[in-house]
């Protein structure tokens, strides 16, 4: 039989071992909850950058003519030209919703 010595040093080291990993459980879950990401944040896919592409594209700007010193400018105005057809979509979907139309579906 084992002593009662050796019964008490077991149960201490098993209380010790218990708090130490309730210890480290409560604050590894408060470092894990510090660095996760706002869920509020959008992380952009490439489904919508191709779109933005392609609209940009549509609206002049040609990404194969490399940096030709026109660069910015070209890529401001087609971003400008895409703003403003953006904008005309928007106002005409509000103007048809206040006159009792039905929204057109995105």
């Amino acid at each position: 039989m084992k002593s009662v010595s050796q019964i008490r040093l077991f149960d201490q080291s098993l209380r010790n071992l218990a708090v130490a990993g309730a210890i480290l459980l409560s604050t590894s879950a408060g470092v894990f909850a510090q660095t996760m990401p706002d869920p509020a944040t959008h992380r952009v896919t490439r489904a919508e950058v191709m779109h933005e592409l392609y609209e940009l594209e549509a609206a002049g700007y040609n990404p194969s003519q490399g940096d030709d010193g026109s660069y910015p400018a070209d890529l401001q105005a087609a971003q400008e030209k895409v703003n403003a057809k953006h904008q005309a979509e928007r106002n005409a979907m509000m103007n048809a919703g206040q006159n009792g139309q039905a929204k057109p579906a995105p």
